[in-house]
């Protein structure tokens, strides 16, 4: 029979390892599989049953991890103040760092930015790898990236991200799913230190854009004239309807 000090010991690493694996299943729960390789019929069934679950969580004031065209990335609604600052305490980010939007399809960014470009433009350009950085509209969240009088918009080349947005039928706020000094993620095993932080983590699979870059950044809040604000992963196709089609201009860095 082992000694009064080693049972003791052999007892904590015991409870220890039950608790870790108790902890390492809760993850998983949280883990919910796009559909990838089935009948066309249950990967709709599949894929409504995780927007269900996805919607419920965010409507109750939580953060998600989703799939985008691009990278992994955070969300949250963009209205919700406290689901807004659970955002800015998972990442570790500073306060005085922009949050983007996300919205399920053209008409939607009239409602909370201020457009100062063709309909015909926005459609060139989104769905794709683009952030729009335009004058926000009085209608979005004020606590929502206070600092600024603009904000970027997103609609991902992804089903799954346009139909949760058409869902919560309001934006959401959106950035990558990383801590801020860490590297962008494309699977979602490579932020599996921030599970436990969020409610909800949709597995979507690898995502292409294994260069990191993330979607290409334009400020096109002056009529007439574009800014590069990061190159990201579509600036040569960006660029080129901007100038070629449309006749913008750049601005000076």
């Amino acid at each position: 029979m082992p000694a009064p000090g080693r049972f003791c010991r052999l007892l904590r690493r015991f409870a220890g390892a039950v608790n870790a694996a108790a902890m390492f299943r809760e993850e998983a729960e949280r883990v919910l599989q796009l559909p990838q390789q089935t009948p066309e019929d249950k990967q709709q069934r599949d894929m409504i049953e995780v927007l269900n679950l996805t919607v419920k969580a965010l409507k109750e004031g939580e953060v998600v991890a989703v799939p985008t065209d691009t990278l992994y990335g955070l969300a949250c609604l963009a209205q919700s103040s406290d689901a807004v600052k659970k955002v800015y305490d998972i990442k570790g980010r500073n306060g005085q760092k922009p949050l983007a939007i996300c919205v399920g399809q053209i008409q939607d960014i009239y409602k909370y930015c201020k457009v100062s470009v063709k309909e015909e433009l926005l459609g060139d350009l989104l769905p794709g790898p683009v952030t729009l950085v335009l004058e926000r509209s009085s209608v979005l969240n004020p606590d929502l990236n206070p600092f600024t009088s603009l904000v970027g918009v997103r609609i991902p080349d992804h089903p799954f991200m346009r139909r949760l947005c058409q869902m919560c039928a309001e934006p959401l706020a959106l950035t990558s799913a990383n801590i801020s000094t860490q590297a962008s993620t494309v699977d979602v095993h490579e932020f599996q230190d921030l599970w436990h932080k969020v409610a909800v983590v949709v597995d979507g699979g690898p995502i292409g854009d294994q260069d990191r870059q993330g979607s290409t950044v334009i400020q096109l809040s002056v009529p007439g004239r574009y800014k590069i604000i990061r190159p990201g992963c579509a600036l040569g196709a960006t660029v080129d309807v901007l100038e070629r089609k449309y006749g913008l201009l750049e601005d000076p860095v």
